[in-house]
């Protein structure tokens, strides 16, 4: 998938995640997604190429990091617990809506209780990570 196509796909998985909102407070060439107030994604071309930067467990960003050239560490955010998607080759659409849906997870996680939009333990919990650690 080129860097457009990781764009298009996270949007549209983002967009489908209950209780998020798309904002702009950066300007027009940041798209904030935010659940309840807290970012879980970023959309950019800032750098001149399409940017996806997502929230990730710091061991989780290690190890796609070192699986995925197309993987590196968060832009302009914080390196342990950020990650940036470029496009390439082998990001493939499910691991793309797979770490969206982790981005959201953890920030929902982070939310009091009464403010989690779901359980973050058990909504989309994905069998893949389990694979890929194996």
């Amino acid at each position: 998938m080129d860097g457009a196509e990781v764009q298009r796909l996270g949007a549209e998985c983002a967009e489908g995640l209950p209780g998020t909102v798309l904002e702009h407070p950066f300007g027009p060439d940041w798209d904030v997604h935010k659940v309840r107030g807290k970012v879980f994604m970023l959309v950019t071309e800032v750098t001149g190429e399409p940017l996806v930067i997502l929230k990730s467990a710091p061991d989780e960003a290690s190890a796609l990091r070192q699986q995925y050239a197309e993987i590196t560490p968060g832009y302009h955010m914080n390196k342990k617990h950020w990650i940036t998607l470029h496009g390439g080759g082998a990001l493939e659409p499910g691991l793309v809506e797979e770490l969206v849906t982790d981005s959201y997870r953890l920030v929902v996680a982070g939310l009091p209780k009464a403010q989690q939009p779901v359980d973050p333990a058990s909504y989309a919990h994905s069998s893949r990570r389990a694979a890929r650690h194996t």
